[in-house]
């Protein structure tokens, strides 16, 4: 266990997101905390379809599939990942929903997009649209994204480390510099 606040904060209408997402739980030498947080409440990252995807293909991933629909409304999603987090489901849930939207080019604003990929993270379909209408679920997402906005978070993807905020595409390779290195140092 790592005496480290370690919070990866996310949009699934992101493709920066994904990117970070499909690589962070590799990259850290612990898994961090996701914490689904609404995209709209920060910076939009500069988008280069084609640099997206020379990431993707580079990380050895699905060939990269833009969703029709773009940008998407992810509000049901991010709402059905809060209610994932709450479930111990975030990570399966939301590999799930970045994989829909980007390597299966679906919608996240469609309910049966949401509801895929909440099948691929062992959620029932009714709880799930039970759970997102809830006031609970409701306030985690608001809560979420005021916690990102007090730690500094400006734009996604980001990594918190305790009070360091890294973020854009790099953020995973710094925090698991600086994690390292912290490690390092504490082991002299």
């Amino acid at each position: 266990m790592s005496p480290h606040e370690l919070v990866f904060f996310y949009d699934l209408g992101r493709p920066e997101c994904y990117l970070a997402a499909e690589r962070i739980m590799a990259a850290l030498p612990v898994p961090p905390e996701w914490e689904p947080v609404l995209g709209a409440e920060f910076e939009p990252e500069q988008l280069d379809r084609e640099t997206v995807e020379r990431r993707a293909a580079a990380l050895g991933l699905l060939p990269f599939r833009w969703p029709a629909v773009w940008p998407p409304d992810t509000r049901r999603a991010m709402l059905t990942a809060t209610f994932a987090k709450q479930a111990g489901r975030a990570v399966a849930f939301s590999l799930a929903g970045f994989r829909q939207a980007f390597a299966g080019g679906r919608d996240l604003g469609e309910e049966s997009t949401v509801l895929l990929a909440a099948a691929a993270g062992e959620m029932h379909p009714a709880a799930v649209l039970k759970g997102i209408q809830t006031r609970a679920v409701r306030s985690a997402l608001a809560g979420a994204g005021a916690r990102a906005s007090d730690a500094g978070v400006r734009t996604l993807p980001a990594v918190l480390l305790d009070a360091e905020v890294f973020s854009g595409p790099t953020a995973v390779e710094q925090a698991a510099r600086a994690l390292a290195g912290r490690s390092a140092i504490r082991d002299l």
